[in-house]
């Protein structure tokens, strides 16, 4: 059973910037260790779905930081990379990348599935909000996208795993959230366990990409 999820950013700006929100991000990771899991499982967004084991290696040399971790030929995606790099010495039980066009249905049913990989499950979930959020974002900018990614933050802020299961895919996709699919995997895997108390520790936009700091515990 899911007994504690952390989400945080899968942005390489958090390496060799973005202090607080690192520093927030640390916080939700200690929170997980705290909590004692059997198992802990990176959870993030890729191209395609993939499964890793914990020491599997990444880099963000291709983002132009000199920065791996793990060991090995690096194969792992971006946001599993900046999860494993978060990790530290703490290596996970496993890494899963889940596709960023995966259904709703396949993304709560993937969640499902990990919550019930141990007895005491810990999740660290690689999402972002919107990339709309202002004129200067990477995406378009649209007015709906500050509503939805409010509706993120208050979701992860209350534990709320009805709403990140609720994301609809086609808006999520229109207004950037590249971070949908791996919020549902964290939905599904938390549904059995209403108990969870959620907290945001930090909200940020710089960019105009929403990037969010919580835990579930």
């Amino acid at each position: 059973m899911l007994v504690a999820a952390a989400v945080c950013p899968p942005t390489p700006l958090i390496v060799p910037a973005l202090h607080d929100l690192r520093s927030a991000c640390h916080t939700a990771i200690e929170a997980l260790h705290a909590a004692r899991p059997d198992v802990l499982i990176v959870v993030g967004g890729a191209e395609t779905a993939g499964t890793y084991d914990g020491g599997s290696a990444g880099t963000l040399r291709p983002w132009g930081l000199d920065v791996t971790t793990g060991h090995g030929e690096p194969v792992l995606p971006l946001s599993l990379t900046v999860g494993r790099w978060l990790l530290g010495e703490h290596a996970p039980s496993g890494l899963r990348s889940v596709a960023f066009d995966a259904t709703s249905e396949e993304c709560r049913a993937t969640g499902a599935a990990l919550g019930e990989a141990g007895e005491r499950v810990a999740l660290l979930v690689m999402a972002d909000g919107s990339a709309c959020l202002s004129p200067g974002a990477p995406g378009r900018y649209d007015e709906a996208a500050k509503p939805c990614n409010a509706m993120i933050a208050n979701a992860i802020a209350d534990a709320d795993a009805a709403a990140l299961g609720g994301l609809d895919p086609v808006e999520a996709d229109r207004l950037w959230v590249s971070g949908r699919a791996a919020l549902q995997v964290l939905a599904g895997a938390a549904t059995p366990n209403p108990a969870l108390e959620g907290r945001l520790l930090m909200e940020t936009a710089p960019y105009g990409v929403g990037y969010l700091a919580g835990l579930w515990a």
